[in-house]
């Protein structure tokens, strides 16, 4: 009698502690974190769209594991510009500036390579808007460090959900990881779920 087969495992191809903390959240725990290294560079007058799609597939497709391999994008867009992640105070100021008082749209694809070799993806659009921010209130958040390695300069999570007036979409998807698709795309994976 042979033994019962193993459930297919779940890799995250991610670092983010927010996009484990979020898939927990379905009642999944990973079974491996294995971050993929590839260019995160845009393309020549690439799309935001596009490019989030396009980094979640590469992601989800450089890691090689056994199991089902779960990659997200989170893009910040202002208009047709992708703002970068923020890794000093400067370009965080610069991007906090620029999204002052004015919608702009966050981007989270993800995409699922089964142990079949297919790809499945989804994209999440939400629509926020920040108030007008004060000089003073720019400097307080920054203080906060929140910031740094952030899409756009900000973490919706923290202190920069009391400066958003208004958000269409999923909250999720802004802090990094869309709930509501990632569970219909693991579901349609055929991915067991509680």
């Amino acid at each position: 009698m042979s033994a019962p087969a193993s459930p297919l495992r779940l890799i995250l191809a991610s670092a983010s502690p927010r996009r484990r903390e979020l898939l927990a959240r379905l009642g999944i725990e990973a079974d491996a974190v294995l971050p993929a290294d590839i260019d995160e560079t845009p393309h020549r007058a690439e799309l935001p769209r596009d490019y989030a799609q396009r980094m979640a597939r590469e992601k989800a497709l450089a890691v090689e594991a056994k199991g089902f391999v779960l990659a997200g994008d989170t893009v910040v867009a202002a208009g047709r510009r992708i703002l970068p992640k923020a890794e000093d105070e400067a370009t965080a100021r610069r991007c906090l500036e620029l999204l002052s008082g004015r919608r702009h749209r966050v981007l989270s694809a993800i995409a699922l390579h089964a142990p079949d070799g297919t790809i499945r993806e989804r994209l999440s659009e939400t629509a926020v808007k920040f108030k007008r921010l004060s000089a003073d209130e720019i400097d307080f958040y920054l203080a906060g460090g929140e910031w740094h390695g952030k899409a756009g300069g900000y973490a919706i999570q923290g202190a920069a959900e009391g400066l958003v007036s208004w958000l269409q979409g999923s909250h999720s998807g802004v802090v990094g990881l869309p709930l509501f698709e990632t569970r219909a795309l693991l579901k349609a994976a055929g991915f067991a779920l509680g």
